[in-house]
Protein backbone atom coordinates (compact mmCIF):
# COMPACT_ATOMS: atom_id res chain seq x y z
CA UNK A 1 0.00 0.00 0.00
CA UNK A 2 1.45 3.03 -1.19
CA UNK A 3 1.99 6.01 1.62
CA UNK A 4 -0.15 8.72 1.88
CA UNK A 5 1.14 12.08 2.70
CA UNK A 6 -1.78 13.69 4.67
CA UNK A 7 -0.22 12.99 8.09
CA UNK A 8 3.55 14.00 7.43
CA UNK A 9 6.41 13.61 9.66
CA UNK A 10 6.70 17.47 10.07
CA UNK A 11 2.86 17.31 11.46
CA UNK A 12 3.72 14.43 14.44
CA UNK A 13 7.11 16.01 15.12
CA UNK A 14 4.82 18.97 15.97
CA UNK A 15 2.95 16.66 18.33
CA UNK A 16 5.64 14.30 19.91
CA UNK A 17 9.23 16.30 18.87
CA UNK A 18 10.63 12.76 18.08
CA UNK A 19 10.49 11.75 14.91
CA UNK A 20 10.00 7.82 15.29
CA UNK A 21 6.10 9.44 16.31
CA UNK A 22 5.11 8.96 12.38
CA UNK A 23 4.93 5.34 12.75
CA UNK A 24 3.74 5.18 16.10
CA UNK A 25 0.82 6.81 14.54
CA UNK A 26 0.28 3.93 12.16
CA UNK A 27 -0.98 0.69 12.40
CA UNK A 28 -2.12 -0.48 15.93
CA UNK A 29 -0.59 2.53 17.87
CA UNK A 30 -2.47 4.62 20.51
CA UNK A 31 -3.11 8.70 19.56
CA UNK A 32 -1.30 10.94 21.60
CA UNK A 33 -2.28 11.33 25.33
CA UNK A 34 -4.56 14.27 25.29
CA UNK A 35 -6.09 12.57 22.03
CA UNK A 36 -6.42 8.93 23.61
CA UNK A 37 -8.38 10.41 26.69
CA UNK A 38 -10.83 11.85 24.84
CA UNK A 39 -11.49 8.80 22.78
CA UNK A 40 -11.72 6.80 25.62
CA UNK A 41 -14.33 8.82 27.06
CA UNK A 42 -16.07 9.02 23.78
CA UNK A 43 -15.82 5.30 23.72
CA UNK A 44 -17.45 4.64 26.86
CA UNK A 45 -20.46 7.35 25.66
CA UNK A 46 -20.83 5.25 22.87
CA UNK A 47 -20.98 1.96 24.42
CA UNK A 48 -23.57 3.61 27.16
CA UNK A 49 -26.08 4.85 24.65
CA UNK A 50 -26.22 2.21 22.21
CA UNK A 51 -27.19 0.07 25.27
CA UNK A 52 -29.26 2.93 27.62
CA UNK A 53 -33.24 2.66 27.49
CA UNK A 54 -33.26 -0.20 24.96
CA UNK A 55 -36.62 -1.00 25.98
CA UNK A 56 -37.99 2.30 26.08
CA UNK A 57 -38.43 3.09 22.79
CA UNK A 58 -41.40 2.36 20.67
CA UNK A 59 -41.41 -1.44 19.03
CA UNK A 60 -42.67 0.21 16.11
CA UNK A 61 -43.82 -2.33 13.29
CA UNK A 62 -40.85 -2.62 10.94
CA UNK A 63 -39.13 -4.11 14.38
CA UNK A 64 -42.20 -6.76 14.89
CA UNK A 65 -42.18 -7.79 11.86
CA UNK A 66 -38.72 -9.25 12.80
CA UNK A 67 -39.91 -10.62 15.94
CA UNK A 68 -42.41 -12.33 13.54
CA UNK A 69 -40.02 -13.86 11.43
CA UNK A 70 -37.47 -14.75 13.95
CA UNK A 71 -40.47 -16.69 15.62
CA UNK A 72 -40.98 -18.15 12.31
CA UNK A 73 -44.76 -17.29 12.13
CA UNK A 74 -46.15 -15.09 8.75
CA UNK A 75 -48.21 -12.63 8.74
CA UNK A 76 -50.84 -14.81 6.47
CA UNK A 77 -51.00 -16.93 9.77
CA UNK A 78 -51.68 -14.12 12.35
CA UNK A 79 -54.40 -12.50 10.19
CA UNK A 80 -55.92 -16.72 9.35
CA UNK A 81 -55.75 -17.12 13.27
CA UNK A 82 -56.01 -14.36 15.01
CA UNK A 83 -57.86 -11.55 12.89
CA UNK A 84 -61.59 -13.65 13.65
CA UNK A 85 -63.42 -11.12 14.80
CA UNK A 86 -63.30 -12.59 18.54
CA UNK A 87 -62.41 -10.87 21.38
CA UNK A 88 -59.04 -11.96 22.79
CA UNK A 89 -56.07 -10.04 24.53
CA UNK A 90 -52.91 -8.48 24.26
CA UNK A 91 -51.24 -12.28 25.55
CA UNK A 92 -52.80 -13.95 22.49
CA UNK A 93 -51.93 -11.62 20.06
CA UNK A 94 -48.04 -11.25 21.62
CA UNK A 95 -47.56 -15.11 20.81
CA UNK A 96 -47.06 -14.45 17.44
CA UNK A 97 -43.71 -12.77 18.60
CA UNK A 98 -42.44 -14.70 21.03
CA UNK A 99 -39.90 -17.99 20.49
CA UNK A 100 -42.85 -21.45 19.40
CA UNK A 101 -40.66 -24.63 20.54
CA UNK A 102 -42.86 -25.56 17.26
CA UNK A 103 -41.77 -23.22 15.25
CA UNK A 104 -37.57 -23.88 13.94
CA UNK A 105 -34.92 -21.78 11.66
CA UNK A 106 -36.30 -23.39 8.49
CA UNK A 107 -39.92 -21.14 9.37
CA UNK A 108 -38.31 -18.18 9.67
CA UNK A 109 -36.51 -18.94 6.70
CA UNK A 110 -39.42 -19.52 4.71
CA UNK A 111 -41.20 -16.20 6.70
CA UNK A 112 -38.93 -13.93 4.80
CA UNK A 113 -39.17 -16.56 1.40
CA UNK A 114 -42.96 -15.73 1.05
CA UNK A 115 -43.49 -12.31 2.30
CA UNK A 116 -40.27 -10.49 3.25
CA UNK A 117 -37.53 -11.86 0.29
CA UNK A 118 -36.20 -8.61 -0.08
CA UNK A 119 -34.64 -8.69 3.19
CA UNK A 120 -31.66 -11.81 3.04
CA UNK A 121 -31.52 -14.39 5.96
CA UNK A 122 -28.60 -13.94 7.93
CA UNK A 123 -29.72 -11.03 10.63
CA UNK A 124 -33.10 -12.96 11.42
CA UNK A 125 -31.32 -16.59 11.62
CA UNK A 126 -28.61 -14.79 13.85
CA UNK A 127 -31.74 -12.92 16.01
CA UNK A 128 -33.34 -16.53 15.75
CA UNK A 129 -30.04 -17.93 17.97
CA UNK A 130 -29.80 -14.96 19.97
CA UNK A 131 -33.23 -14.51 21.14
CA UNK A 132 -32.71 -18.68 21.95
CA UNK A 133 -30.03 -17.71 24.00
CA UNK A 134 -31.20 -14.68 26.01
CA UNK A 135 -34.70 -14.31 25.87
CA UNK A 136 -37.28 -12.59 23.35
CA UNK A 137 -37.65 -9.13 25.46
CA UNK A 138 -37.40 -5.70 23.41
CA UNK A 139 -33.93 -5.01 24.76
CA UNK A 140 -32.69 -8.30 24.11
CA UNK A 141 -34.07 -8.67 20.79
CA UNK A 142 -32.97 -5.19 20.05
CA UNK A 143 -29.60 -5.87 22.34
CA UNK A 144 -28.16 -7.61 18.73
CA UNK A 145 -28.25 -4.94 17.02
CA UNK A 146 -26.40 -2.98 19.85
CA UNK A 147 -23.45 -5.30 19.76
CA UNK A 148 -23.45 -5.27 15.59
CA UNK A 149 -22.82 -1.34 16.23
CA UNK A 150 -19.92 -1.70 18.50
CA UNK A 151 -18.16 -4.16 15.70
CA UNK A 152 -18.56 -0.86 13.32
CA UNK A 153 -15.91 0.13 15.28
CA UNK A 154 -13.13 -1.49 14.71
CA UNK A 155 -14.05 -2.13 11.70
CA UNK A 156 -13.87 1.54 10.51
CA UNK A 157 -10.33 1.51 12.45
CA UNK A 158 -9.22 -1.40 10.15
CA UNK A 159 -10.36 0.15 6.52
CA UNK A 160 -8.59 3.78 7.46
CA UNK A 161 -5.31 1.71 8.21
CA UNK A 162 -5.39 -0.08 4.64
CA UNK A 163 -6.99 3.13 3.31
CA UNK A 164 -4.65 5.84 4.49
CA UNK A 165 -2.37 3.81 6.48
CA UNK A 166 -2.60 6.17 9.43
CA UNK A 167 -3.61 4.84 13.41
CA UNK A 168 -4.68 8.51 13.90
CA UNK A 169 -7.33 8.49 10.91
CA UNK A 170 -8.65 5.59 12.11
CA UNK A 171 -9.10 6.73 16.10
CA UNK A 172 -10.67 9.87 14.77
CA UNK A 173 -13.09 7.92 12.44
CA UNK A 174 -14.07 5.57 15.74
CA UNK A 175 -14.37 8.75 17.77
CA UNK A 176 -17.09 10.20 15.31
CA UNK A 177 -19.20 7.11 14.73
CA UNK A 178 -19.03 5.89 18.68
CA UNK A 179 -20.99 8.89 19.04
CA UNK A 180 -22.75 9.76 15.94
CA UNK A 181 -26.50 9.98 16.64
CA UNK A 182 -27.19 8.40 12.93
CA UNK A 183 -25.24 5.37 14.40
CA UNK A 184 -26.57 5.11 17.47
CA UNK A 185 -30.35 5.06 16.61
CA UNK A 186 -30.14 1.92 14.33
CA UNK A 187 -28.25 0.62 16.73
CA UNK A 188 -30.94 0.68 18.93
CA UNK A 189 -33.73 -1.29 16.42
CA UNK A 190 -34.39 -4.86 15.86
CA UNK A 191 -33.43 -4.40 12.22
CA UNK A 192 -30.20 -5.75 9.88
CA UNK A 193 -28.83 -1.74 9.12
CA UNK A 194 -26.05 -1.57 11.56
CA UNK A 195 -25.09 -5.11 10.84
CA UNK A 196 -24.88 -4.40 7.20
CA UNK A 197 -22.84 -0.81 8.36
CA UNK A 198 -20.32 -3.95 9.45
CA UNK A 199 -20.35 -5.42 6.33
CA UNK A 200 -19.92 -2.79 3.93
CA UNK A 201 -16.52 -1.67 6.64
CA UNK A 202 -15.48 -5.49 6.55
CA UNK A 203 -15.55 -5.95 2.63
CA UNK A 204 -14.25 -2.88 2.09
CA UNK A 205 -11.18 -3.42 3.90
CA UNK A 206 -10.94 -6.79 2.86
CA UNK A 207 -10.93 -5.52 -0.36
CA UNK A 208 -8.23 -3.05 0.14
CA UNK A 209 -5.86 -5.87 1.82
CA UNK A 210 -6.17 -8.55 -0.85
CA UNK A 211 -5.42 -5.48 -3.22
CA UNK A 212 -2.26 -4.49 -0.88
CA UNK A 213 -1.07 -8.01 -0.34
CA UNK A 214 -2.47 -10.38 -3.24
CA UNK A 215 -2.63 -13.41 -2.38
CA UNK A 216 -5.13 -16.14 -2.72
CA UNK A 217 -6.46 -16.21 1.16
CA UNK A 218 -6.85 -12.53 1.60
CA UNK A 219 -9.15 -12.34 -1.96
CA UNK A 220 -11.01 -15.48 -0.28
CA UNK A 221 -11.48 -13.56 2.74
CA UNK A 222 -12.83 -10.53 0.87
CA UNK A 223 -15.53 -13.11 -1.34
CA UNK A 224 -16.64 -14.00 2.25
CA UNK A 225 -17.29 -10.41 3.66
CA UNK A 226 -19.22 -10.07 -0.07
CA UNK A 227 -21.51 -13.41 0.93
CA UNK A 228 -22.03 -12.05 4.18
CA UNK A 229 -22.72 -7.95 3.13
CA UNK A 230 -25.16 -10.38 0.29
CA UNK A 231 -27.16 -12.02 3.11
CA UNK A 232 -27.51 -9.15 5.53
CA UNK A 233 -28.88 -6.42 3.01
CA UNK A 234 -29.85 -6.33 -0.79
CA UNK A 235 -28.03 -3.07 -1.58
CA UNK A 236 -24.82 -4.95 -1.00
CA UNK A 237 -24.83 -5.19 -4.52
CA UNK A 238 -24.20 -1.85 -4.94
CA UNK A 239 -21.28 -1.88 -2.80
CA UNK A 240 -20.18 -4.83 -4.85
CA UNK A 241 -20.33 -2.64 -7.94
CA UNK A 242 -18.31 -0.10 -6.62
CA UNK A 243 -15.24 -2.14 -5.57
CA UNK A 244 -16.22 -2.92 -8.98
CA UNK A 245 -15.30 0.10 -10.46
CA UNK A 246 -12.59 1.05 -7.82
CA UNK A 247 -10.55 -1.57 -9.29
CA UNK A 248 -11.11 -1.34 -12.94
CA UNK A 249 -10.25 2.30 -12.34
CA UNK A 250 -7.22 1.91 -10.09
CA UNK A 251 -5.82 -0.92 -12.14
CA UNK A 252 -6.52 1.08 -15.40
CA UNK A 253 -8.70 -1.00 -16.97
CA UNK A 254 -5.96 -3.80 -17.62
CA UNK A 255 -6.98 -7.15 -17.22
CA UNK A 256 -4.13 -7.93 -14.81
CA UNK A 257 -3.92 -10.62 -11.31
CA UNK A 258 -5.42 -7.67 -9.50
CA UNK A 259 -8.39 -7.32 -12.06
CA UNK A 260 -8.88 -11.24 -12.44
CA UNK A 261 -8.79 -12.18 -8.54
CA UNK A 262 -11.26 -9.34 -7.90
CA UNK A 263 -13.84 -10.91 -10.87
CA UNK A 264 -12.75 -14.36 -9.79
CA UNK A 265 -13.70 -13.25 -5.68
CA UNK A 266 -17.30 -11.29 -6.67
CA UNK A 267 -18.27 -14.14 -9.06
CA UNK A 268 -17.90 -16.53 -6.12
CA UNK A 269 -20.05 -14.52 -3.86
CA UNK A 270 -22.24 -13.83 -6.28
CA UNK A 271 -22.67 -17.17 -7.40
CA UNK A 272 -23.20 -18.26 -3.24
CA UNK A 273 -25.82 -16.08 -3.32
CA UNK A 274 -28.09 -17.84 -6.20
CA UNK A 275 -30.13 -19.74 -3.59
CA UNK A 276 -31.58 -16.68 -2.34
CA UNK A 277 -31.86 -14.49 -5.35
CA UNK A 278 -33.99 -17.11 -7.05
CA UNK A 279 -36.48 -16.56 -4.37
CA UNK A 280 -36.93 -12.73 -4.43
CA UNK A 281 -40.35 -12.20 -6.26
CA UNK A 282 -42.15 -9.21 -6.81
CA UNK A 283 -43.38 -7.97 -3.59
CA UNK A 284 -45.23 -4.94 -2.55
CA UNK A 285 -43.74 -4.36 1.15
CA UNK A 286 -41.21 -1.52 -0.17
CA UNK A 287 -43.75 -0.33 -3.26
CA UNK A 288 -44.61 2.89 -1.55
CA UNK A 289 -40.75 4.20 -2.50
CA UNK A 290 -41.90 4.36 -5.80
CA UNK A 291 -44.62 7.13 -4.89
CA UNK A 292 -43.31 10.74 -6.07
CA UNK A 293 -42.37 13.66 -3.92
CA UNK A 294 -41.50 17.20 -4.53
CA UNK A 295 -38.32 17.57 -5.46
CA UNK A 296 -38.00 20.34 -2.75
CA UNK A 297 -39.00 17.36 -0.30
CA UNK A 298 -36.73 14.95 -1.56
CA UNK A 299 -34.03 18.04 -1.28
CA UNK A 300 -35.32 18.82 2.61
CA UNK A 301 -35.42 14.79 3.19
CA UNK A 302 -31.24 14.46 1.87
CA UNK A 303 -30.40 17.30 4.08
CA UNK A 304 -32.03 16.52 7.15
CA UNK A 305 -30.69 12.48 7.05
CA UNK A 306 -27.31 13.84 6.43
CA UNK A 307 -27.32 16.66 9.52
CA UNK A 308 -28.34 13.30 11.40
CA UNK A 309 -24.92 11.95 11.01
CA UNK A 310 -23.31 14.53 13.36
CA UNK A 311 -26.41 16.32 14.94
CA UNK A 312 -29.83 15.09 16.17
CA UNK A 313 -31.90 17.09 18.64
CA UNK A 314 -34.74 15.05 20.20
CA UNK A 315 -36.77 18.17 21.38
CA UNK A 316 -38.63 20.41 19.13
CA UNK A 317 -40.68 23.47 21.00
CA UNK A 318 -42.66 25.22 19.26
CA UNK A 319 -40.48 24.11 16.04
CA UNK A 320 -37.38 26.33 17.85
CA UNK A 321 -35.39 22.77 16.81
CA UNK A 322 -35.62 24.06 12.85
CA UNK A 323 -34.25 27.51 13.01
CA UNK A 324 -31.78 26.37 15.89
CA UNK A 325 -30.17 23.70 13.33
CA UNK A 326 -29.96 25.50 10.13
CA UNK A 327 -26.28 27.23 10.97
CA UNK A 328 -25.26 23.75 12.10
CA UNK A 329 -26.70 22.41 8.58
CA UNK A 330 -24.77 24.88 6.67
CA UNK A 331 -21.41 24.13 8.73
CA UNK A 332 -21.87 20.10 8.37
CA UNK A 333 -21.87 20.67 4.91
CA UNK A 334 -19.97 23.01 4.30
CA UNK A 335 -17.22 20.30 6.17
CA UNK A 336 -18.53 17.75 4.41
CA UNK A 337 -17.71 19.07 1.04
CA UNK A 338 -14.26 20.55 2.04
CA UNK A 339 -13.51 17.12 3.48
CA UNK A 340 -13.66 15.44 0.22
CA UNK A 341 -11.98 18.71 -1.65
CA UNK A 342 -8.75 18.06 1.13
CA UNK A 343 -8.85 14.21 0.18
CA UNK A 344 -8.97 14.74 -3.75
CA UNK A 345 -6.32 17.35 -2.91
CA UNK A 346 -3.61 15.43 -0.39
CA UNK A 347 -3.95 11.72 -1.61
CA UNK A 348 -3.22 9.65 -4.20
CA UNK A 349 -5.97 8.15 -6.67
CA UNK A 350 -6.41 4.99 -4.81
CA UNK A 351 -7.61 7.45 -1.67
CA UNK A 352 -9.63 9.20 -2.69
CA UNK A 353 -11.56 7.55 -5.51
CA UNK A 354 -12.23 4.45 -3.05
CA UNK A 355 -14.25 6.98 -0.98
CA UNK A 356 -15.64 8.84 -3.84
CA UNK A 357 -16.94 5.67 -5.38
CA UNK A 358 -18.76 4.51 -1.97
CA UNK A 359 -20.35 7.59 -1.83
CA UNK A 360 -21.28 7.80 -5.62
CA UNK A 361 -22.71 4.23 -6.31
CA UNK A 362 -25.11 4.34 -4.09
CA UNK A 363 -26.00 8.07 -4.11
CA UNK A 364 -26.03 8.16 -7.59
CA UNK A 365 -28.35 4.87 -8.39
CA UNK A 366 -30.94 6.21 -5.41
CA UNK A 367 -31.02 9.57 -6.49
CA UNK A 368 -30.54 9.99 -10.12
CA UNK A 369 -34.33 7.45 -10.72
CA UNK A 370 -36.18 9.65 -8.60
CA UNK A 371 -35.51 12.82 -9.92
CA UNK A 372 -36.02 11.55 -13.50
CA UNK A 373 -39.28 9.06 -12.76
CA UNK A 374 -40.78 9.86 -9.11
CA UNK A 375 -39.93 8.38 -6.07
CA UNK A 376 -38.68 8.45 -2.55
CA UNK A 377 -35.80 5.96 -2.58
CA UNK A 378 -33.28 8.87 -1.91
CA UNK A 379 -35.38 9.86 1.15
CA UNK A 380 -34.47 7.14 2.86
CA UNK A 381 -31.89 7.64 5.20
CA UNK A 382 -30.67 3.85 5.86
CA UNK A 383 -30.49 3.54 2.04
CA UNK A 384 -27.87 6.19 1.92
CA UNK A 385 -25.79 4.65 4.89
CA UNK A 386 -22.34 4.01 2.63
CA UNK A 387 -22.59 7.50 1.54
CA UNK A 388 -22.64 8.72 5.12
CA UNK A 389 -19.66 6.71 6.33
CA UNK A 390 -17.73 7.57 3.17
CA UNK A 391 -18.26 11.17 4.37
CA UNK A 392 -17.40 10.56 8.26
CA UNK A 393 -14.22 8.91 6.26
CA UNK A 394 -13.41 12.05 4.77
CA UNK A 395 -14.21 14.05 7.31
CA UNK A 396 -11.50 11.80 10.07
CA UNK A 397 -8.89 12.28 7.75
CA UNK A 398 -9.03 16.15 7.27
CA UNK A 399 -9.72 16.46 11.16
CA UNK A 400 -6.69 14.09 11.54
CA UNK A 401 -4.65 16.53 9.53
CA UNK A 402 -5.69 20.01 10.40
CA UNK A 403 -5.06 19.54 14.29
CA UNK A 404 -1.55 18.27 14.12
CA UNK A 405 -0.29 20.46 11.34
CA UNK A 406 -0.15 24.30 9.29
CA UNK A 407 -1.11 27.17 11.39
CA UNK A 408 -4.61 26.95 12.22
CA UNK A 409 -4.70 24.10 14.92
CA UNK A 410 -6.34 25.45 17.76
CA UNK A 411 -9.05 25.94 15.19
CA UNK A 412 -9.27 22.55 14.24
CA UNK A 413 -9.21 21.07 17.55
CA UNK A 414 -11.86 23.42 18.50
CA UNK A 415 -13.78 22.18 15.07
CA UNK A 416 -13.07 18.43 16.54
CA UNK A 417 -14.22 18.93 19.87
CA UNK A 418 -17.19 20.34 18.20
CA UNK A 419 -18.38 18.20 16.44
CA UNK A 420 -17.60 15.55 19.32
CA UNK A 421 -19.90 17.84 21.36
CA UNK A 422 -22.47 17.73 18.91
CA UNK A 423 -22.75 13.95 19.13
CA UNK A 424 -23.31 13.68 22.82
CA UNK A 425 -25.26 15.70 23.11
CA UNK A 426 -27.81 14.51 20.54
CA UNK A 427 -27.33 11.32 21.65
CA UNK A 428 -27.77 12.50 25.28
CA UNK A 429 -30.95 13.59 24.35
CA UNK A 430 -32.53 10.73 22.33
CA UNK A 431 -34.35 9.18 25.87
CA UNK A 432 -36.68 12.73 25.81
CA UNK A 433 -38.99 10.91 22.83
CA UNK A 434 -40.37 7.64 22.80
CA UNK A 435 -40.01 7.46 19.15
CA UNK A 436 -37.37 9.17 16.55
CA UNK A 437 -37.68 10.73 13.06
CA UNK A 438 -37.19 7.22 11.27
CA UNK A 439 -40.00 5.44 12.96
CA UNK A 440 -43.33 6.35 10.99
CA UNK A 441 -45.79 5.66 13.40
CA UNK A 442 -47.95 7.74 15.99
CA UNK A 443 -48.55 5.14 18.16
CA UNK A 444 -47.56 6.85 21.19
CA UNK A 445 -50.70 9.33 21.13
CA UNK A 446 -53.39 6.76 19.71
CA UNK A 447 -52.23 3.91 22.74
CA UNK A 448 -51.92 7.07 25.47
CA UNK A 449 -55.82 7.53 24.16
CA UNK A 450 -56.87 3.88 24.43
CA UNK A 451 -55.45 3.21 27.54
CA UNK A 452 -57.08 6.12 29.64
CA UNK A 453 -60.75 4.13 29.17
CA UNK A 454 -61.88 2.11 32.11
CA UNK A 455 -62.15 -1.25 30.03
CA UNK A 456 -61.88 -0.39 25.92
CA UNK A 457 -62.14 -2.46 23.47
CA UNK A 458 -59.95 -2.11 20.00
CA UNK A 459 -61.17 -3.00 16.62
CA UNK A 460 -58.50 -3.10 13.89
CA UNK A 461 -58.70 -4.67 10.70
CA UNK A 462 -56.10 -6.47 8.15
CA UNK A 463 -56.23 -3.22 6.45
CA UNK A 464 -52.85 -1.40 5.11
CA UNK A 465 -50.05 -2.17 7.63
CA UNK A 466 -52.23 -2.58 10.58
CA UNK A 467 -51.08 -5.76 11.32
CA UNK A 468 -47.95 -4.59 11.85
CA UNK A 469 -48.91 -1.39 13.84
CA UNK A 470 -51.68 -3.85 15.93
CA UNK A 471 -48.63 -5.83 16.88
CA UNK A 472 -46.37 -2.67 17.87
CA UNK A 473 -49.27 -1.52 20.02
CA UNK A 474 -49.61 -5.04 21.55
CA UNK A 475 -45.94 -3.62 23.67
CA UNK A 476 -47.88 -0.88 25.04
CA UNK A 477 -50.98 -1.40 25.35
CA UNK A 478 -52.45 -1.84 29.33
CA UNK A 479 -53.47 -6.06 29.71
CA UNK A 480 -56.90 -3.99 30.33
CA UNK A 481 -57.61 -3.39 26.60
CA UNK A 482 -59.03 -6.33 24.62
CA UNK A 483 -58.94 -6.72 20.52
CA UNK A 484 -61.26 -7.49 18.13
CA UNK A 485 -59.71 -8.36 15.06
CA UNK A 486 -61.14 -8.96 11.64
CA UNK A 487 -60.41 -9.32 8.13
CA UNK A 488 -62.31 -7.33 5.76
CA UNK A 489 -64.79 -6.66 3.92
CA UNK A 490 -66.01 -8.73 6.93
CA UNK A 491 -68.21 -6.99 9.77
CA UNK A 492 -67.60 -7.80 13.13
CA UNK A 493 -70.72 -8.22 15.96
CA UNK A 494 -69.40 -5.88 18.43
CA UNK A 495 -68.87 -7.19 21.57
CA UNK A 496 -70.62 -5.52 24.62
CA UNK A 497 -69.69 -4.51 28.07
CA UNK A 498 -66.80 -2.62 27.07
CA UNK A 499 -66.47 1.22 28.46
CA UNK A 500 -65.01 2.43 24.82
CA UNK A 501 -64.97 0.98 21.65
CA UNK A 502 -62.00 2.24 19.57
CA UNK A 503 -61.48 1.53 15.39
CA UNK A 504 -57.81 1.74 14.15
CA UNK A 505 -57.34 2.72 10.41
CA UNK A 506 -59.67 0.82 8.47
CA UNK A 507 -60.33 1.07 4.84
CA UNK A 508 -63.16 4.00 4.19
CA UNK A 509 -65.37 1.89 3.10
CA UNK A 510 -65.28 -0.89 5.55
CA UNK A 511 -65.83 2.11 7.91
CA UNK A 512 -68.76 3.57 5.92
CA UNK A 513 -70.38 0.11 5.69
CA UNK A 514 -70.13 -0.34 9.35
CA UNK A 515 -71.97 3.35 10.26
CA UNK A 516 -74.92 2.22 7.92
CA UNK A 517 -75.61 -1.28 8.64
CA UNK A 518 -74.91 -1.54 12.75
CA UNK A 519 -76.43 2.16 13.02
CA UNK A 520 -72.68 3.59 14.43
CA UNK A 521 -72.09 6.78 15.52
CA UNK A 522 -68.19 7.35 14.42
CA UNK A 523 -66.14 10.01 15.92
CA UNK A 524 -62.31 10.40 14.33
CA UNK A 525 -60.05 11.25 17.65
CA UNK A 526 -56.64 11.26 16.28
CA UNK A 527 -55.08 11.44 12.58
CA UNK A 528 -51.73 11.00 11.40
CA UNK A 529 -49.49 8.10 9.83
CA UNK A 530 -53.09 5.51 11.69
CA UNK A 531 -56.04 7.24 12.37
CA UNK A 532 -58.15 6.35 15.31
CA UNK A 533 -61.69 6.10 15.33
CA UNK A 534 -64.50 6.02 18.55
CA UNK A 535 -67.86 4.24 17.91
CA UNK A 536 -70.95 5.60 19.94
CA UNK A 537 -74.63 4.14 19.20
Amino acid sequence: MAYQPGINETSVKQVAGKSHEKDKLRHWALPPKGLRFLIIILLILGVFFRFSNLDKKVYWRDETITSLQISGYTKEEVVREAFTGNVISIEDLQKYVRINPEKGLGDSIQSLIKEDPQHPPLYVMLGRFWVHLFGDSVAVTRSLSAVMSLLVLPCIYWLCLELFDSSLVGWIAVALIAVSPFHVLYAQEAREYSMWMVTILLSSAALLRAMRLKTKSSWGIYAATLILGFYTYLLSILIAAGHGIYVIAVERFRLNKTAIAYLVSSLVASISFIPWLVQIHEVDAASWTDDKLPILSLFKAWIGAFRRVFLDLHFNIAGIENYLVMPFIIAFLSLAIYSLYFVCRQTQIRVWLFIFTLIGVTGLTLIIPDLIFGGQRSAIARYLTPCYLGIQLAVAYLLANKIFSGSQQQLWKGITTGLFLAGVVSCASMPITETSWHKATNSPQLVSIINKANKPLLISTNHYDNLSEILSYSYLLEPKVKLQLVTEPNLPKIADGFSDVFVLHPSKEWLSKLEKEQNYKINLLEKGQYWLWKLEK
